[in-house]
């Protein structure tokens, strides 16, 4: 090929490749079809699906206790008193002591499933099943009855595995597992059996009973918890704001509300509990600090007096009333820290920074507290006694003070306690389902479907290496091509007569003004330029593999011929599958076969036809040696005599790649045309039919293009393949 080819075969042709597309219009409608159709199943068998949510806010995490015993000097510690983390809260309502109570409450740990609702059912009819849980029941029911379940206890054993339901008249039922019945018991009453595995405890009512089998199962708590994190959902709304989101999604709308709404109140209850027991633990801590403080409290006052009876009155220098009013200062702040540090140990370890920060001021207070010791040692001994004694009671009076202070606002908040969270939003019942989304959906197929025939369109283009166009033969061939027919609608039928049985009409009979006929009727004079230079008026029409148009192109051409006034007889030499008689609504006997067999004259075997000057000979009866007769010396002196009696005669053969009959034929021809079909026929096929030709001997003199797809202005074709299978009709045999 030249370099104009090369180049060519590189571009893309966007106009080409657009109208490609067009013409498989029909693959691409047909996906489309599909993809609906699958959307339609998708939404008839799925169960809309519903959501729910609920706000919860997280308060000030400070607890009443704490507050009233720490007072201000939890804003002087880092961390105390600001508000708990989100994060902390999300993962207390992840937890299995929130769910595990939720699913304990409404029995969630007991599924049921219809063995009715298959896919195949619900295609012809919805899922109207419904399953309600309730505190200390679930109940099973559709549109013709119900059953319920009080109590489901079943061994260990059987915990998590499916256990199929039958119920046995209008009084029984029976659990089954792996086709093993493991259970009988009675319905309308509490059923309690022991076997190997542990104690069945079983409560069933229904009054009628079900004709299908159901299958039970048992939940363990983590698998329950999980089937019940997998459509519900926590998180924070917001960066650091306090604020929880919950939902929860499921089939049933009111279920999905009484799940997160239970969920709520579960979560509510336990914070105000914990709320509640941090009061009551301080509160018996003041209980036991009380007494001690005030029998200190006592017994400092006393030795205080005893000092001041003894002494009278002793003069305080106003730097030891300083150190005085210091170190009882921080007396009092190391008391306080003391009892923070206890409060807090139980909570934390001494790595968490607030142990580490009362630590550090402890260790701070210390320090002082020890500086100032040294200096008092250094006063007289009965200012620095004075000093002592004064000390330890202003403290323990003011420790004592707050104490009790704290008792008595902690009796208050006792009374008044509702924890740190708050419920914003309860969940309410939905209206409309979340998915799946009917308009959505229906457009996404739309595209989806649009998208694959669109794909397998082009795969399609792409997998297709037929010829192109005429150029392309000649410059591969260095051989003519002496018609390109294009492609005529009226000839689409053709395929399907011949699967009815039926004739076929000659389309330059019916419609002489088609396309096809005039790009054929071009190719009239080139005949007669060829056959100046032939041996005889022989042509002979072969092509490299069947469905290539080889009759089609005899027939017409014929016809065509035989208008301008020649006598033009066609020769159907495809002695396998040849159908030339069904244009002309003729018997395949007397044929070709009958005569070469010796079982039928020539007068008998040329015959006339609807066409004006125009003689068929049939292929006859298909033989076993189609070969061996055309090979024969009958056949050729056949071809020699109608040679003389006719203006042309046109040969139709087999497919060369096919059988060898081409081959044979050939020799006597003085016209050899190959006809090759646009976007079919592989230059492979091309090249393998020529070379045979000139293995033979025989000359190739030029082509005929078929079926040429101007409108889609692209390759068509099918995957080539050598192993053709070409076997003899019996139609008429």
């Amino acid at each position: 090929m030249n370099q104009n080819s090369n180049t060519t075969d590189d571009t893309i042709d966007l106009k080409e490749l657009f109208f490609s597309l067009i013409a498989q219009w029909k693959v691409i409608l047909l996906c489309v079809i599909l993809s609906i159709i699958c959307a339609v199943i998708y939404l008839r068998i799925t169960t809309p699906i519903y959501s729910t949510d609920a706000l919860v806010q997280v308060e000030d995490s400070k607890g009443a206790g704490a507050a009233a015993l720490l007072g201000d000097l939890s804003k002087a510690v880092p961390g105390v008193g600001g508000k708990s983390a989100a994060d902390a809260e999300i993962e207390i309502l992840n937890s299995r002591m929130i769910l595990g109570k939720v699913i304990g409450d409404l029995n969630l740990n007991i599924r049921i499933h219809d063995n009715q609702d298959t896919l195949f059912n619900r295609i012809i009819e919805p899922n109207k099943n419904q399953t309600i849980y309730k505190n200390n029941l679930v109940i099973f029911k559709n549109e013709k009855s119900e059953f319920v379940i009080k109590t489901l206890d079943v061994p260990a054993y059987y915990i998590d595995k499916p256990l199929e339901l039958n119920f046995i008249n209008t009084d029984k039922f029976t659990l089954s597992y792996k086709d093993n019945i493991v259970f009988e018991g009675t319905l309308n009453t509490a059923n309690i059996k022991t076997d190997k595995f542990g104690q069945w405890n079983i409560a069933l009512f229904n009054k009628t009973p079900f004709k299908q089998s159901f299958i039970l199962k048992k939940l363990s708590l983590p698998s329950a918890v999980s089937l019940v994190r997998s459509q519900y959902g926590v998180g924070e709304r917001g960066k650091q704001s306090g604020v929880i989101g919950l939902s929860y999604n499921g089939t049933d709308k009111e279920h999905i509300t009484d799940v997160l709404n239970n969920v709520l109140n579960v979560y509510q209850a336990q914070n105000v509990e914990r709320k509640s027991l941090e009061s009551k633990q301080t509160l018996s801590f003041l209980d036991k600090q009380l007494p001690e403080l005030k029998k200190q409290l006592e017994i400092s006052e006393i030795k205080f007096n005893d000092f001041r009876q003894k002494y009278n009155t002793i003069d305080v220098t106003q730097e030891a009333e300083l150190m005085l009013k210091q170190n009882v200062e921080l007396a009092k702040i190391k008391i306080e820290l003391q009892q923070q540090q206890a409060e807090l140990s139980s909570k934390y370890t001494n790595d968490h920074p607030l142990m580490a920060a009362v630590n550090a001021q402890l260790a701070e207070i210390d320090q002082k507290t020890s500086e100032m010791t040294q200096t008092i040692k250094k006063l007289p001994e009965t200012q620095r006694l004075y000093l002592q004694l004064y000390r330890d009671v202003k403290v323990n009076t003011e420790l004592y003070t707050t104490l009790l202070n704290s008792y008595q606002q902690l009796k208050i908040a006792e009374a008044g306690e509702i924890g740190n969270v708050r419920i914003i939003d309860h969940a309410v019942e939905p209206v409309k389902p979340v998915k799946p989304r009917s308009l959505i959906i229906l457009l996404l197929s739309l595209f989806v479907g649009g998208f694959i025939g669109v794909m397998i369109a082009l795969i399609r283009n792409m997998l297709k290496s037929g010829i192109k166009d005429a150029t392309q033969l000649e410059n591969e061939f260095n051989l003519p091509v002496y018609a390109t027919v294009p492609h005529s609608p009226l000839q689409e039928n053709r395929i399907r007569l011949l699967k009815k049985k039926k004739s076929i009409p000659i389309l330059a009979v019916k419609h002489g003004d088609d396309i096809a006929v005039e790009s054929l009727r071009s190719m009239r004079t080139a005949i007669h330029f060829v056959l100046n230079s032939a041996a005889n008026n022989i042509i002979m029409i072969s092509g490299p593999s069947p469905e290539v148009g080889k009759s089609f192109i005899s027939t017409n051409l014929a016809t065509i011929l035989t208008q301008s006034g020649s006598r033009v007889l066609i020769i159907d030499a495809d002695l396998r599958r040849g159908y030339i008689h069904k244009y002309f609504n003729l018997d395949t006997q007397p044929g070709l076969t009958e005569y070469l067999n010796f079982q039928s004259s020539l007068e008998s075997v040329i015959r006339e036809t609807n066409v004006s000057s125009l003689s068929v000979m049939t292929r006859g009866k298909s033989p076993n040696n189609p070969s061996e007769l055309l090979g024969s010396s009958r056949f050729k002196a056949l071809l020699e005599q109608v040679s003389t009696q006719f203006d042309y005669v046109i040969i139709d053969t087999p497919p060369v790649l096919a059988v060898t009959d081409g081959i044979i034929i050939a020799q006597y021809a003085g016209v050899n045309l190959v006809v090759a079909r646009h976007s079919k026929t592989q230059m492979k096929e091309l090249d393998i039919t020529i070379n045979r030709f000139e293995q033979a001997g025989v000359k190739v003199n030029g082509f005929i293009l078929n079926d040429i797809q101007r409108n889609a202005g692209g390759s068509y074709g099918y995957g080539y393949n050598y192993n053709y299978a070409y076997k003899a009709s019996k139609d008429n045999d």
